[in-house]
């Protein structure tokens, strides 16, 4: 069967809309991005005992005094576990896209249960749309938006509407067919008997659809943390890349009292729609004072929809709103990063350094594709960590005009296979006919890595290893070395130079007599188009910036050795090392040069001012190293 194109076909398609809906996709950015905005600053910046009792008080309303004071108890825990802002964007995140999500479900879902014919169009759309892996709706995304909340609530949206239409289709239909007749025998209107037959009755299959429009937007928010949607998504995104159990399980617990609230909330406002709910709630009220009717009673709704006002309208006076907040006058500057060791370290080293200098400094975690195409759109200022000429020449040379590569700070970046020390192997040649003392396993990375690939389709033919290269992640080779090496086992991982693990472990890099992997590469620093001239101080530091194992391996071990499990191991594993090492901030930090004084010349391939352009980097004559 000859090749089917659907790939290319969904590309065209994108590329179609991109360039001829910019206006709408622009317009849906400023509306949704604006709600999100606006929610989460209001959430963040209102003083916390009062966003607490607020939504305490929102529970007490619907559910109950226990439920009011439990909500209480888990905000305050969220609080604990020094996720309050995180979860408070995820919050606000979750509440516009199922908003969203619901305005358009609901409708539809009339629709689709009042017409056949839109019944039969609509229907296979949605069995696609619940299919598709909610991965793959991030994609065009980021395409049409770029990165940041926006993207991710809009992939959001396509992904938690399809419950919300079938719901509401279902509630719609159940409704008894002999009263939809009676109101039609009297010569009630259709709009009638939608608003005061259909629709009431079939409330409370609806409120169900709310309830799982609402958790799938939670989980999509979530997954959407990996193309800078921030909040809880960017801690679990960040925990996951980089092997902290700690930090995951502290994200997660977020999650899961976000989840229960939101969960038990709408689903007890689902409850008091339906009529034996209020005859249970009349019949509670008939029984007289007791502590379980404490506990149970809810304050009428004028009550409870007025005190849910008065707190919310004191949280606001208080701070919300942006009335307690003012611009500081500090340049805001945002660096893109990735979870690999050199660039988290020094990217929170520039962070807590140019804070110092009056800079407000915003870090976003990306995966490398986002991140880089958010420094074409100009939504990222600075990536510090691109490894040239070979690992990242495919942005390069999609994104290179955009771009400007600002200089080398660290040379002769490579990869290779690593063992125990205590092993009588110094070269992959050496491994032949020893495959079976290592279980015949190389452990390897991420699938797409470039390491796998020269791996899999070099080295191990090549050398005529009989290895099998386990596919798995960087957080899981780690751990798998932690743990064979904890055993005194012989293991052989792929590994690469900067890495912390060379600190932590008695491992030592194999020689590739063969150069399967390549020749070494080079890691530099890129900035949107038009960075040197905006940030001019900042374009001097990093273009001056130079770093070699001495410094680098140290302040790796602090963070990822030292500090591991801890909260908020990099900036404070960052912090002590500064502290012990106070010449270090000049490496990082150069001094300007005097006015009027001759520039620094350019690197190799990027400089101040200039815009790198991927056919001016050194061509290698080999494959280079320099690729994961």
């Amino acid at each position: 069967m000859p090749r089917i194109h659907v790939g290319d076909w969904a590309e065209s398609l994108v590329d179609f809309m991109r360039d001829h809906f910019a206006w709408l996709f622009d317009f849906i950015q400023s509306v949704v991005g604006g709600a999100i905005t606006h929610l989460a600053d209001w959430l963040t910046d209102s003083p916390l005992p009062a966003v607490v009792v607020l939504f305490a008080a929102i529970g007490w309303a619907v559910r109950g005094l226990l439920f009011g004071l439990l909500t209480a108890v888990g905000f305050l825990l969220i609080d604990g576990l020094d996720m309050w802002q995180p979860a408070m964007s995820t919050l606000a995140l979750v509440l516009v896209s199922a908003a969203v999500a619901l305005l358009v479900a609901v409708p539809l879902g009339i629709l689709t249960a009042r017409s056949r014919a839109v019944g039969t169009v609509v229907k296979p759309v949605l069995d696609f749309m619940q299919t598709m892996p909610a991965f793959v709706y991030l994609i065009p995304a980021i395409t049409f938006f770029g990165i940041g909340e926006v993207p991710g609530a809009v992939a959001t949206v396509v992904f938690a509407l399809p419950p919300g239409v079938r719901m509401t289709e279902l509630g719609i239909r159940s409704v008894d067919a002999e009263m939809v007749e009676a109101g039609e025998a009297f010569g009630t209107s259709e709009w009638r008997i939608l608003k005061d037959i259909q629709f009431p009755l079939a409330l409370p299959t609806i409120m169900a659809g709310v309830n799982q429009v609402i958790m799938l937007s939670l989980s999509m928010v979530v997954t959407a943390g990996i193309v800078g949607a921030g909040g809880l998504g960017s801690e679990v995104f960040g925990a996951l890349s980089n092997n902290n159990v700690g930090l995951g399980v502290e994200a997660g617990v977020a999650v899961v009292v976000l989840a229960i609230y939101l969960d038990r909330t709408v689903s007890a406002a689902g409850q008091r729609v339906e009529a034996r709910a209020k005859r249970s709630a009349t019949a509670r009220s008939a029984d007289g004072f007791t502590p379980k009717w404490l506990l149970d009673w809810r304050p009428r709704p004028v009550v409870a929809v007025g005190g849910v006002v008065a707190v919310a309208l004191v949280a606001g006076l208080l701070g919300g709103f942006g009335l307690g907040s003012a611009d500081n006058g500090r340049k805001k500057i945002t660096v893109g990063w990735i979870p690999w060791e050199e660039d988290v370290v020094v990217t929170n080293m520039y962070k807590q350094l140019l804070e110092k200098r009056g800079y407000d400094v915003t870090l976003k975690q990306l995966d490398v594709g986002p991140l880089f195409q958010g420094l074409a759109r100009g939504d990222i200022d600075l990536f510090l960590d691109a490894w040239l000429p070979t690992l990242h020449k495919k942005y390069m040379d999609e994104y290179g005009s955009k771009l400007e590569e600002i200089g080398q700070w660290y040379n002769n970046v490579d990869v290779q296979l690593a063992v125990p020390k205590n092993l009588p192997y110094d070269s992959v040649e050496d491994l032949k006919g020893h495959e079976k003392e290592f279980g015949g396993r190389i452990i390897g990375i991420e699938p797409g890595a470039n390491i796998m690939d020269l791996t899999e389709k070099k080295l191990i033919p090549e050398y005529g290893l009989d290895f099998d290269l386990v596919k798995s992640s960087t957080p899981a080779m780690i751990a798998e070395l932690d743990r064979q090496m904890s055993a005194g086992k012989p293991i052989v991982v792929t590994m690469w130079r900067p890495h912390w693990a060379y600190t932590k472990y008695d491992i030592k890099p194999l020689a590739d007599p063969k150069q399967s992997y390549g020749a070494p590469g080079w890691i530099s620093s890129i900035g949107r188009k038009g960075f040197a001239k905006d940030f001019p101080e900042v374009n001097t530091w990093v273009k001056n910036l130079k770093l070699d194992d001495s410094v680098l391996g140290p302040l790796e071990k602090k963070v990822f050795v030292d500090f591991d499990g801890k909260p908020n191991a990099a900036a404070e594993g960052v912090k002590a090392y500064l502290k012990e090492n106070p010449d270090v901030e000049k490496k990082f930090l150069a001094d300007l040069p005097p006015a009027g004084g001759e520039q620094p010349k350019p690197d190799q391939g990027g400089g101040q001012g200039k815009t790198a352009q991927p056919q001016s980097l050194p061509a290698p004559t080999r494959e280079s190293a320099g690729e994961r």
